[in-house]
């Protein structure tokens, strides 16, 4: 069962399993278990075998690192990063920040933009967006899962060529408009560049969002 989310009250640990359950149901992946202190997630893809999450760094994470020694792991956690890389062996490296962003609870303000339509498709509990100039190029797209009792956005992108026009705003409230529980708390993780645009549109940061892993080892 669920555990109830108290949006006045939150608890980083729930919200962070609710998130990472409705990403991966997004993104057809295996739901994440509780594993080493965190959530892991079997990924099995070429480019990541699995992941962990953590709502926070302590020695539960520094134990799981040491333990690991091959590529294409991941540990994930609500802290900044130097603090999660001060926990990890010197192997360890750390990619680009992020944010653990809660959603303002309403649909930002967005007008159409001309020489562009939108493409819906909800089912499920899952929601994809597709912004397409009226040649039919792909030019921004994104998604969105409701389950867990949370509402996450995910894979929001607009190509270069088409940003600075207000595709990003336009994208996050057709997407919000999917959303079929009012009161389920809107959840991501950006980037530094993101940030800026949910902050616009209302959003906070709960946490830094950091990212260690192992690179790979040289050929030869």
């Amino acid at each position: 069962m669920a555990e109830t989310i108290d949006q006045d009250r939150p608890d980083l640990a729930v919200w962070i399993r609710a998130w990472l359950a409705a990403r991966s149901a997004a993104r057809g992946l295996p739901a994440p278990v509780e594993d080493a202190g965190g959530y892991r997630v079997d990924v099995h893809a070429p480019d990541e075998v699995r992941r962990w999450v953590f709502p926070r760094v302590g020695p539960a994470v520094t134990a799981l690192a040491q333990g690991l020694a091959q590529p294409r792991h991941f540990i994930k956690a609500c802290a900044p990063p130097d603090q999660l890389l001060a926990a990890l062996p010197p192997a360890w490296r750390i990619a680009l920040p992020g944010y653990f962003m809660r959603g303002p609870g309403r649909a930002p303000q967005a007008l159409p933009v001309p020489g562009y339509r939108c493409e819906r498709r909800v089912e499920a509990g899952l929601s994809e967006v597709r912004i397409l100039t009226e040649a039919g190029e792909l030019a921004a797209s994104g998604h969105a899962a409701e389950t867990a009792g949370v509402f996450i956005y995910d894979r929001i992108i607009t190509e270069p060529a088409h940003q600075r026009r207000g595709l990003g705003r336009l994208l996050m409230r057709e997407l919000g408009a999917c959303r079929i529980e009012a009161r389920a708390p809107e959840l991501l993780v950006a980037t530094a560049a993101g940030r800026a645009l949910y902050e616009a549109l209302g959003w906070t940061v709960l946490s830094p969002f950091s990212t260690a892993f192992l690179p790979d080892l040289p050929a030869g």
